[in-house]
């Protein structure tokens, strides 16, 4: 593939480029729409677009470049998203006057240093609020069914009730359904896992497999590690089972601090460590695969087991999914624990266990708890992973999500008050804001509700009711007018809040 000349040239203005000819694309090409961006950007960043210019317009590049129409278009809102551009109405595409800036990420959190119980949490109100027609659903971190494979679900949970009547109706006992266990033993070798289906219990989603696992590790008033923010159905899950959270300093990147966590489990006894390890939630944090061999070096010396929720981590943004941790695991010590919620749709409710040296508590728990998942969509499920399906839509969900999260990053760049911090996530489709400590996320959340719009408060996020400034966002939703805007009114009322109006 050619490129577009390198930047430097003599000339100023977008109107009198002479440029070489780049070679036809027939389709929209991601390595060529980002290799038109960043020559731009180059061009912007060594003064040759100089603020205020106007730059080709669409069809303009289209014939000097040689790309489609479509790749220009890409190329553009990529530009825009990082601050560069800007549209005019009837006029075209221009350099700001001032690039935009993304904001800071936020610092590494400090959390207090004893076990504390949980006291209820906002979830169920979050959540009753998802089917709601009207709502810009920022809070709850469900993706859209507009950026799912329903269609293809629909015709295979059909086909299995229609071809296996009995089956699809009858209880999938012995730990799920045998061809789902087998594709997802497959899957798992992507996470460098090498598992037998013998050692998969299927479970109604990954929320049930993170319950069960905790339940076969703990008493009531037993204390569990936590990252700090921590996944809110975590917390509700300690609190349901009676159990107290230790929350350890994470860093919003690299996840946990591992010299904190062998410092807290040296102080506390623990019973187990519950984590989200690839693109948590909801810092979007992702633990390296040496950090992660560290961290069953520590939880080694302390004898202490590893609940590993891992939902997400077959959304990276670039390159191949991360390492579980239960990839290192040698001794039975990682509960592992994931689902196809955030991929394929959360309504099925299919998720799944591999519980190591707990597999026999785990599967008793699970046919004491609800005997079995349901049996046609675990059959529909199994089908899309073999069809080779799955494969191509993950491709086109995390290029989908990643454009997500750099568009409403850019959003909040531009409308969020002053000194307003965002995570920046590699992979996932969720976003946490750090806002001025005069912005109070629960009033906020109030105020966006009478807007139409979700949000989860950042105290949802914490055993002690701290991070009341931040909140967590969805860009798990088809890119929008109205979701630009959405964005646009919560940095509008948080700027309301810090004037005191």
């Amino acid at each position: 593939m050619l490129l577009p000349p390198e930047p430097g040239c003599a000339y100023r203005r977008a109107s009198e480029m002479t440029i070489p000819s780049l070679v036809k694309d027939d389709a929209l090409d991601k390595r060529l729409y980002e290799a038109v961006a960043d020559r731009l950007e180059g061009l912007i960043g060594d003064g040759t677009l100089r603020p205020g210019d106007r730059i080709p317009s669409v069809r303009g590049l289209h014939r000097k470049w040689s790309v489609s129409v479509s790749t220009v278009l890409e190329a553009y809102r990529r530009l825009e998203d990082r601050g560069l551009i800007e549209a005019r109405p009837k006029s075209g595409y221009y350099v700001r006057a001032t690039p935009r800036a993304l904001p800071e990420e936020p610092g590494a959190s400090n959390p207090p240093k004893r076990a504390r119980r949980i006291r209820g949490s906002m979830a169920y109100r979050l959540m009753a609020e998802v089917n709601r027609p009207d709502l810009v659903k920022l809070g709850a971190a469900v993706p859209h069914p507009d950026l799912l494979p329903l269609d293809a679900l629909n015709r295979l949970i059909a086909r299995a009730l229609r071809e296996a009547p009995a089956l699809s109706h009858g209880y999938a006992v012995d730990s799920g359904h045998a061809p789902l266990r087998r594709e997802i033993a497959r899957r798992m070798l992507d996470a460098g896992c090498t598992l037998s289906p013998d050692d998969v219990v299927v479970t109604s989603g990954a929320q049930e497999a993170v319950y069960l696992s905790l339940r076969a590790l703990t008493r009531p008033g037993d204390t569990v590690v936590v990252e700090s923010p921590a996944y809110y159905g975590h917390l509700e899950t300690l609190e349901a089972l009676e159990l107290k959270a230790l929350a350890v300093r994470t860093h919003p990147r690299e996840g946990i601090d591992l010299d904190a966590l062998d410092e807290a489990l040296g102080a506390t006894r623990v019973a187990a460590v519950a984590l989200v390890t690839s693109f948590s939630n909801p810092l979007g944090s992702v633990m390296s695969d040496a950090k992660k061999r560290a961290l069953l070096d520590v939880l080694e010396a302390h004898d202490v087991p590893l609940v590993e929720d891992d939902v997400y981590g077959e959304l990276p943004f670039e390159g191949p999914r991360p390492h579980a941790v239960k990839a290192f695991d040698r001794h039975g010590r990682v509960l592992y624990c994931s689902s196809f919620s955030k991929t394929i749709s959360p309504g099925v409710r299919i998720g799944w266990c591999a519980p190591g040296r707990a597999l026999d508590t785990i599967a008793r728990l699970k046919l004491v708890a609800n005997t079995a998942s349901p049996a046609a969509p675990q059959l529909a499920i199994a089908g899309f992973l073999e069809g080779g399906g799955y494969d191509r839509h993950l491709r086109r969900l995390r290029a989908t999500y990643r454009d997500h999260v750099r568009r409403m990053t850019a959003q909040i760049a531009l409308t969020f008050p002053a000194g307003t911090r965002a995570t920046r996530p590699a992979g996932g489709h969720l976003l946490w804001v750090e806002m001025p400590r005069g912005v109070d996320s629960t009033i906020l959340y109030e105020a966006a509700a009478r807007e139409n719009i979700s949000i989860a408060p950042g105290p949802m996020f914490s055993a002690n009711g701290r991070y009341a400034h931040c909140m967590r966002l969805n860009a798990g939703l088809p890119w929008s007018q109205r979701l630009e805007d959405a964005v646009a009114t919560l940095g509008r009322l948080a700027q309301r809040q810090l004037r005191g109006r």
